[in-house]
């Protein structure tokens, strides 16, 4: 297919693709299935190249994650996490959603994000349907958090594993230069989620007396389950932490402890198979092929070459473009094939701008590169809040809403997304600027 041809039409099958989604005139995986045979069907990338370039890392650690929480919710784990939650935040709804944005930033910044929503989002739906009051403000609320608390370390999120393995960054530097920032970030989030939520959690003194009237110890519903549950999730936990020692994609280990739950735990197949979030799969599955086609006909390094292209000139300015930019296009596209298109880009860059005959280290490493790393790792990874598809948290959040009868709308998204990336991103370009480019 002609270079031009194969452009327009990878653009115009995903911008109509994205429209769709984005006004929900139809559902959001029913459109990606739909654009990703239409990649193939006009040849936009041949079939072999659209799979090998899905990541089935991520749709597997899904699966993994989802079979070992369908399992656990059987225990009545989940009802009781709920009721000691509302007690412990005095059924007090905006306590509540500070309480667990904590708890989820926390916990992404050493699991990966994915994992930790589909722990906790069950959790927020439960006291929500006790309280009789609306999820989406938790929910949102912790598609926010997730995706600023995961930015802190190199597990956190895949872009910074990327940048990790490709610069060779450890797991100390990324928290030495990104922790900093994400906790003022996460400290100024908080603030500004309590006034975005100010009028939409409210709830009467009668619903509040209700939840102190609650015995969890009577939701443990069997326990010899759950105590197998806990071990194997520990285990699986523990696998996540120690997964690159052990040279393990996460989703083997996601998958390791799925089939042992399933060997141990006496579930029925069918049973567990019946509760997972297929539509969400099914959608990450078609929009990695969506952007595979963006990728094959080099628009994403058409793009990103753009930004690059400063760096010849102003490294300061690039960064900013940088951090920016890709902040932009990890709310449109999955931030993964970006950070992917613009690595390679990066090397590049420092090789061009390293004094002759300089070694790998002293190239990448350099003062000027590593403001152009973090600025990456920053715009990647909080740009995904922009939208409902900018992350995988946000769309295994959006499947669970849904399948809870609370559905988030693509736009009502944007409302508390948009406002909480830029002033993200406000922060780390004074830090970015500061620490690195004076």
């Amino acid at each position: 297919m002609a270079g031009e041809t194969q452009v327009a039409l990878a653009v115009v099958i995903f911008v109509g693709a994205y429209a769709l989604i984005a006004t929900e005139r139809l559902h959001r995986t029913v459109v990606a299935l739909a654009g990703a045979a239409l990649m193939l069907l006009l040849r936009v990338l041949p079939q072999n190249t659209a799979f090998a370039g899905v990541d089935w890392n991520t749709i597997f650690l899904l699966f993994g994650m989802m079979v070992i929480v369908a399992v656990t919710r059987r225990t009545g784990l989940f009802q009781w996490l709920a009721i000691k939650s509302a007690k412990a935040a005095r059924a007090e709804p905006m306590r509540m959603i500070v309480m667990f944005s904590v708890i989820t930033a926390v916990t992404s910044a050493f699991l990966d994000n994915v994992t930790t929503v589909l722990l906790i989002a069950p959790v927020t739906i439960l006291i929500a349907d006790a309280l009789s009051i609306s999820p989406l403000p938790f929910l949102i609320s912790e598609i926010l958090a997730s995706n600023i608390g995961g930015t802190a370390t190199l597990v956190g999120d895949p872009p910074n594993i990327m940048i990790g393995s490709a610069a060779e960054i450890g797991f100390m530097s990324f928290i030495l230069n990104l922790a900093p920032v994400i906790v003022i970030i996460f400290v100024a989030y908080l603030a500004t989620v309590r006034w975005l939520f100010r009028r939409s959690v409210t709830i009467s003194e009668e619903m509040r007396a209700r939840i102190f009237e609650f015995d969890e110890s009577k939701a443990i519903t069997d326990r010899p389950l759950l105590r197998r549950c806990l071990v194997v999730l520990g285990l699986t936990i523990i696998g996540f932490f120690l997964h690159e020692a052990l040279h393990l994609q996460p989703a083997t280990v996601a998958l390791a402890g799925a089939a042992l739950l399933l060997v141990v735990g006496g579930a029925k197949l069918e049973e567990v198979l019946h509760e997972i979030e297929w539509p969400t799969l099914l959608f990450f599955f078609g929009l990695f092929i969506l952007v595979g086609g963006l990728k094959e006909a080099g628009v994403i390094a058409a793009i990103a070459g753009r930004l690059l292209a400063l760096a010849q000139t102003s490294i300061p300015l690039t960064a900013i473009a940088l951090l920016w930019g890709s902040a932009v296009l990890s709310s449109v596209v999955d931030n993964i094939p970006f950070v992917a298109a613009v690595n390679p880009m990066l090397l590049e860059v420092a090789h061009a701008l390293a004094p002759r005959g300089a070694d790998f280290h002293t190239a990448v490493h350099s003062p000027q590169m590593m403001a152009l790393w973090w600025s990456l790792a920053l715009g990647a990874c909080l740009g995904g809040n922009g939208t409902l598809i900018g992350a995988s948290a946000n769309v295994v959040i959006a499947g669970l809403a849904e399948r809870s009868g609370n559905p988030i709308r693509f736009m009502e998204f944007m409302k508390y997304g948009v406002p909480v990336v830029i002033e993200s991103l406000v922060i780390s370009t004074a830090y970015i600027y500061l620490r690195y480019l004076l």
